[in-house]
């Protein structure tokens, strides 16, 4: 375990893979650049890039990824951890290992935000959540995984219309109910 300033347990091995991931991603002289797409945590301490484009985007509506974002479904970028970088708060990243799954979830020990998501079926991607990115990533989220587990409770494209005295608020009006004439009683 290292033990970061602020009190920050890692296992050595993260910390050393996310150090190396860093060194690893600064340009070489004398080469073109690959584009990126940058992002980071809410606080700021943790920034990451990846190269562009991403490889693929979905929207996850597991059970799991929805406690974890705390939101009805999740929104990831997935790339290949070569085209992977931290390039500042390494030593602020923390980890959760899901027992069932054992899929791995980093968080930014100050903010909290979630950062990454890594599947043991799949030890050469990094997913990354799309809200954390400043901008384009090259991939529209086209995929839904797990839909069988999606809640009622989502938003799934009804119409919207604006709420009275509060501008930027939108709701999905109720459905009007249909009128039963009754016969009249003579």
């Amino acid at each position: 375990m290292v033990m970061t300033a602020d009190g920050v347990r890692l296992t050595a091995l993260f910390a050393a893979r996310f150090d190396m991931q860093r060194s690893a991603g600064r340009a070489k002289t004398g080469k073109l650049s690959t584009p990126k797409a940058t992002g980071r945590c809410v606080c700021g301490d943790v920034k990451f890039e990846i190269d562009y484009p991403a490889f693929w985007a979905w929207h996850d509506h597991s059970d799991a990824s929805r406690r974890a974002q705390g939101c009805a479904y999740a929104t990831y970028v997935g790339t290949w951890r070569s085209r992977f970088r931290v390039l500042q708060g390494s030593e602020r990243i923390t980890r959760f290992d899901e027992p069932k799954t054992r899929a791995k979830r980093s968080f930014c020990a100050r903010c909290g935000t979630p950062l990454f998501y890594e599947r043991a079926s799949a030890p050469k991607w990094v997913n990354i959540p799309r809200a954390l990115f400043s901008g384009r990533t090259g991939r529209e989220p086209r995929y839904h995984l797990s839909i069988q587990e999606k809640v009622d409770w989502a938003y799934m494209g009804e119409p919207l219309a604006p709420l009275k005295g509060y501008p930027g608020v939108m709701w999905v009006r109720p459905k009007r109910k249909k009128s039963v004439e009754l016969p009249e009683v003579l």
